[in-house]
């Protein structure tokens, strides 16, 4: 399989038989200009979609007729079953910024995990419905979702062995978030790709957790 960070909390998963998944695709220009990274002109057979906002929910950019995916609940979509469970957007029970959905799908034998906008920890039965994950996307940017902290918190409740970090302060985004430096301070086994994409095969899965660091693509 192939993950392709496209920018902010958009990413680009595609399985070796190409089936082609974008997470959360945001709007350009979006929020005021606040969002700038390019447009995503990127055909897909699935979009998963956290919540509506538009820095996560703009689906009409993706090309390709793809089925799109909103909501608690179990989808199966081109022989791919994703699991999807209702968190928070904040710390009160929605009532700032509404309801987030963790999407979990198992691609090529690897089980990846897209926490959306994620804005608290997780409690225990989230957790035991999501389970354990061999590859974490995880906002790790604050303000608007869980930060540096409370990210690895929730990397423990999942134990991936691989965790990537998204929706954090970049050139291409003027939301008052931290950037991913305040995340890596003090973490073990950190790998800085020069590249967007990670290619992974179930036996390159690592035994102890990574953080991957790519590079946005757009």
């Amino acid at each position: 399989m192939k993950i392709q960070w496209l920018g902010h909390s958009a990413f680009l998963i595609t399985s070796d038989a190409g089936t082609r998944i974008v997470t959360d695709p945001y709007e350009p220009g979006g929020f005021g200009g606040s969002i700038r990274y390019g447009p995503l002109n990127e055909p897909a057979d699935v979009v998963t979609v956290s919540h509506e906002h538009a820095d996560h929910g703009y689906t009409g950019m993706v090309t390709g007729r793809p089925i799109v995916i909103k909501g608690a609940g179990k989808y199966v979509v081109a022989g791919i079953e994703f699991v999807a469970v209702q968190t928070m957007h904040d710390t009160t029970g929605g009532a700032e910024r509404g309801k987030n959905t963790v999407f979990t799908f198992t691609v090529d034998g690897i089980k990846v995990c897209h926490l959306g906008d994620l804005g608290h920890v997780l409690n225990q039965d989230q957790a035991a419905e999501i389970g354990a994950v061999d590859v974490l996307l995880t906002p790790v940017g604050g303000y608007f979702t869980i930060g540096p902290g409370e990210a690895w918190q929730v990397a423990d409740q999942l134990a991936p062995k691989i965790v990537i970090p998204m929706h954090f302060k970049t050139g291409k985004v003027d939301f008052p978030i931290v950037g991913v430096e305040e995340f890596l301070k003090g973490k073990p086994n950190v790998r800085r790709l020069q590249s967007s994409t990670l290619e992974l095969k179930k036996e390159d899965v690592p035994a102890q957790r990574q953080i991957i660091v790519l590079a946005h693509a757009l």
